[in-house]
Order: C-alpha cells, then sequence, then structure tokens
C-alpha cells in the first residue's frame, strides 16, 4: 500500500496545484485552453518521439503479449461506447470520448512506476514493448471513429486523411519511427530541446487535468465516468490476466506487466483529446479522476492476485 501511495499522491499533488489554481481565479478558462493547446502541440508529439526512438530493438514481436492487453481494449472500449450511447444518451462525439477514456490507459504516469516496482528492471522491456504500440493504436483509432461520428457515419476519406496527417500525437509517432527506420539519434541541441519538452508533458497534463476537473466538475459526465472506471480496473485486468496466465502462458513477468498495465486508470491524454477535439471533456476529466482515485485500491487486489 505504501509503494502504491507513495506514486499516487505525487500525481494528486499536481491535479490538486491546477485544480486549487482555477478554483481560486488563478487559471481561468482561457489559461486552461492555451496550456491544453501547447501540451496537445508541442510536448505530447515530443514525448511520443522519444518514447518510440528509445525503445529496445526488437528480434521478434511479441504478438501474445499484445494479444493478452489488446483484446481486453478492444471489449471495454466497446461496452463503455455502447453504455454512453444506449444507458447515458451521449452523442456521437461522447460516445468516442467515453470509448477512449476505457480504452486509453495511464500507462507512462502511473502504470510504469507500479510496475517496475513490482517487478523491477526485468520489467522494462515489457513496458518498452506496450507503451511503444500503445497511443498510435488508440489514438488511430479514436481519431477515425471521432471523425466519422462528426460526420454521421459518411465516408470523409479526404477529410479524416488531412485530420490524421496533421494531428501533432500521429506526427510525433510517425516522426519516431522513420527516426528508428533511418538509426536517428538527436544529440546536442535537439536533444536538450526534446528532452525538455518531454519532461514538461506529463506534470503539465496532470496540472491541465485538475484545472479541468474544477472547471467542468467531477458529476459533468459522471455516469459515463463510473462506467470506465468500472471496466478500466476490473473488466480489463480481469480478462488479461486469462489471456496472459491461461491462454497464452506468458512468462510470469510479461504476464504480471500486462496485467497491471491493464488496470491502470485512465490516462491524461484522453482529456487533452477531448479538449483538443471541444467534445466530451467532462466525461474525460470525470473518467480520469474517478479511476485514479479508485486505483489506489485495485492495483493493491490485482497486486495481491499476482502475488
Amino acid at each position: 500500500m505504501a509503494d502504491v501511495l507513495s506514486i499516487v499522491l505525487p500525481v494528486f499533488a499536481l491535479v490538486a496545484v491546477g485544480y486549487v489554481g482555477a478554483l481560486v481565479g488563478l487559471a481561468p478558462p482561457r489559461m486552461t485552453d492555451g496550456l491544453t493547446d501547447f501540451l496537445f502541440t508541442f510536448c505530447l508529439p515530443v514525448m511520443l518521439f522519444k518514447l518510440v526512438t528509445a525503445a529496445p530493438p526488437l528480434d521478434t514481436l511479441p504478438f501474445s503479449y499484445w494479444l493478452s492487453y489488446y483484446i481486453g481494449t478492444a471489449v471495454i472500449w466497446v461496452l463503455s461506447s455502447l453504455a454512453a450511447r444506449h444507458i447515458f444518451k451521449c452523442d456521437g462525439p461522447e460516445t468516442v470520448i467515453a470509448g477512449l477514456s476505457a480504452g486509453q490507459a495511464n500507462v507512462v504516469i502511473v502504470g510504469t512506476p507500479l510496475i517496475l516496482k513490482a517487478y523491477g528492471e526485468e520489467a522494462a522491456f515489457p513496458i518498452a514493448m506496450l507503451i511503444a504500440v500503445n497511443l498510435p493504436i488508440t489514438m488511430t483509432a479514436a481519431s477515425i471513429l471521432l471523425e466519422r461520428s462528426k460526420n454521421e457515419g459518411r465516408a470523409t476519406f479526404r477529410p479524416l486523411v488531412k485530420n490524421l496527417a496533421t494531428h501533432p500525437i500521429l506526427i510525433g509517432i510517425f516522426l519516431g519511427i522513420v527516426a528508428r527506420i533511418l538509426g536517428l539519434h538527436p544529440t546536442g541541441t535537439l536533444a536538450s530541446v526534446i528532452d525538455s519538452l518531454s519532461a514538461i508533458a506529463l506534470p503539465g497534463s496532470l496540472v491541465a487535468l485538475g484545472m479541468a476537473i474544477e472547471r467542468y466538475g467531477i458529476r459533468d459526465g459522471f455516469g459515463p465516468a463510473l462506467t470506465v472506471t468500472c471496466l478500466r480496473l476490473i473488466v480489463h485486468p480481469a480478462i488479461t490476466y486469462l489471456l496472459a496466465f491461461h491462454v497464452f502462458h506468458l512468462p510470469p513477468v510479461w504476464a504480471g506487466t500486462a496485467v497491471l498495465f491493464a488496470c491502470a486508470p485512465a490516462g491524461i491524454n484522453v482529456y487533452l483529446f477531448a479538449a483538443r477535439y471541444g467534445h466530451g471533456q467532462g466525461i474525460a476529466s470525470s473518467a480520469v479522476a474517478l479511476s485514479t482515485v479508485a486505483m489506489v485500491a485495485s492495483s493493491v487486489f490485482w497486486l495481491w492476485v499476482l502475488k
């Protein structure tokens, strides 16, 4: 419990900075919007570029490991979207955000430190293998679904391609992949700039989340957010545990890493994505806040299950 709290409490401290700042008027809505745009356009793409270029080389692709995690991701994404549309009567774009809130876990800020504490450096390679493909999959899927929902499901190939081609996060990932293929490794001043922007991404996102929670209120979108929390912290790790240990029979460290990633709370990137498109900010901020609070108990349970 102490290890989990040592990870979660600093996260909440940064969220509290943004929340209190907005509450007392030091961070008006225009500051929230400006910070969100800055993080989404500059810091997060650069951080993803750095993660992709720094990932260890692969001899073979760990398909069974990815399947153990992403089959559960697909299941809870669909369930969350269906609940948002048919139970909570959300519109199309909000339904996409509800699905993304379930499918996009906070694997970097919360998941990685927790796994390293549980398994040590032996888990570093499995961690890198999931982080390297996580955002490309979830953000591309969310972008496609959101563009279709905004156009009522009509074929919008050209606008979709344009939006994906100019999407800052996807650009950062694509450039990282190109750099890996070409064997390019930033050095000197460029490396320093990349490190500086990357260092801003995670704490800045937490502060922006705190501002968003004060602005939209945790009760805005509470029903979908509660659904996301249950799916993320209970259903997803249960599916992953079954697949990793009893279907694919992964090595203990790989299987445990997948399960602990699956019980991570909704990712902050979901709120940044929602704010960027102007849909579902209340659902996203509530889902991140609720699932992060509940993650303290769920992580203790899953660590006990993993022994």
